[in-house]
C-alpha cells in the first residue's frame, strides 16, 4: 500500500478525489485507505463544503475548558510557590487550604507545571537499581532497630 508513505494531507486529497469520482464502492475505498467509513464521510463532507482547506488537519484543542481552575486561584498558587520556592504541591496545598482554597494536589502540581515553576532538580530521579533476583530468597535483608535489649 503506497498511501502509507505519503503525508496525511496528500492521503486525504487522494481519498476525496477517488470518493468524489464514485468509481468504486465507498466502503472498499475506506478500507484501502485504512480509515473508517464515518471518517471517510466526514472528509468527503468537509471537502464538498470547503474544498482542500476543509480536509486539512485541525487542532484538537478544546475551544474552552469549563472545568479549568479559575485564573485568580491559579495566580494565588503561583504567589504561594514564589514565596516558598522549594515546596512542592503537597505542602503548597496545605498552605492554600488554610486560606480556604481547597484544590487537589494534582491540580496544584499541574498549575506549577503550566507556569513552569517545577525545576528538573525538584523531580525525583527514577530508581537506579532494582532489587530483583532470578530466584526467591536470593536476596535477604534485615532491619535492626536501635535501642536496648528487652
Amino acid at each position: 500500500m503506497a498511501w502509507k508513505t505519503v503525508d496525511i494531507h496528500e492521503q486525504r486529497v487522494r481519498f476525496v478525489v477517488a470518493a468524489a469520482q464514485g468509481v468504486r464502492p465507498f466502503s472498499s475505498l475506506c478500507s484501502e485507505f485504512g480509515i473508517s467509513r464515518p471518517t471517510g464521510y466526514l472528509w468527503l463532507r468537509r471537502y464538498q463544503a470547503s474544498g482542500l482547506s476543509g480536509i486539512a488537519e485541525r487542532s484538537r484543542k478544546p475551544r474552552c475548558s469549563p472545568q479549568r481552575t479559575n485564573a485568580r486561584l491559579e495566580q494565588r498558587v503561583v504567589q504561594v510557590r514564589l514565596r516558598y520556592p522549594d515546596w512542592g504541591a503537597r505542602k503548597l496545598r496545605v498552605v492554600l487550604s488554610r486560606e480556604g482554597i481547597e484544590l487537589p494536589r494534582s491540580t496544584v502540581h499541574r498549575i506549577l507545571l503550566r507556569y513552569d515553576l517545577v525545576r528538573d532538580e525538584d523531580r525525583r530521579p527514577p530508581a537506579l537499581q532494582r532489587f530483583e533476583r532470578k530466584q526467591p530468597n536470593e536476596l535477604w535483608q534485615m532491619d535492626f532497630k536501635a535501642g536496648g535489649a528487652s
